[in-house]
């Protein structure tokens, strides 16, 4: 028998189609928020428990914005070659990834637990991300959190220790080849270009 968040997960799995004009509501009034916003309870109800949201003392919620498209770098002062003039970059960090840094940037005392997708329109995404914070006496006690409150636990988003980091570094690659991606993607790239250095070019055989 189906339960109320398997209900919930049916229906945010096509938001536009199920929700309707409800979904486009919400978005409009999103767009008229802070970049970042404190929400009293989770949208997505059935994906912040499965996350490791509870409601209770300790657990913050956040909604964020991130803008789409690509990034500039500023406009350089003074003459450049035309190789090293490109303002174009290319960041490796996912859209989610950067909201969970922009929260813990905006809630310094708290740390990122986690975070998921509730919503995109032509300009920008909105990712709402769970906050915990080490400090409250509830966490303290909570033998499955408590492990946050530890010390080489934080600032654990900016190290890509997040859920959404450790996909964008690649560490949750699937299919052929998975095992190669290990430790990150970058890590793996270095590694086979000093292959391809130590590698020499085949001579011409002699006749």
């Amino acid at each position: 028998m189906a339960n109320m968040y398997q209900y919930v997960r049916e229906a945010w799995k096509q938001p536009k189609e199920n929700l309707g004009q409800e979904y486009k509501n919400r978005l409009i009034e999103w767009r008229q928020e802070n970049t970042v916003t404190r929400i009293e309870k989770p949208t997505r109800i059935d994906r912040a428990r499965s996350l490791g949201y509870k409601a209770k003392q300790g657990y913050v919620m956040l909604r964020v914005r991130v803008d789409r498209g690509g990034r500039k770098r500023p406009k350089t002062a003074g003459g450049r070659r035309p190789t090293t003039n490109s303002r174009r970059l290319d960041l490796a960090m996912s859209y989610q990834w950067v909201c969970e840094v922009r929260a813990q940037k905006s809630y310094e005392t708290l740390e990122v637990l986690n975070s998921y997708y509730v919503g995109h329109d032509g300009m920008c995404y909105w990712y709402e991300v769970i906050m915990i914070d080490p400090q409250n006496p509830s966490i303290k006690a909570d033998d499955r959190i408590n492990w946050i409150c530890e010390s080489p636990n934080r600032g654990r988003v900016f190290r890509g220790l997040t859920s959404a980091g450790k996909e964008a570094r690649g560490l949750r690659h699937r299919g052929k080849g998975a095992e190669h991606m290990r430790p990150s993607k970058n890590a793996y790239n270095k590694r086979k270009v000093a292959h391809q250095r130590k590698m020499k070019p085949l001579g011409m055989k002699k006749m």
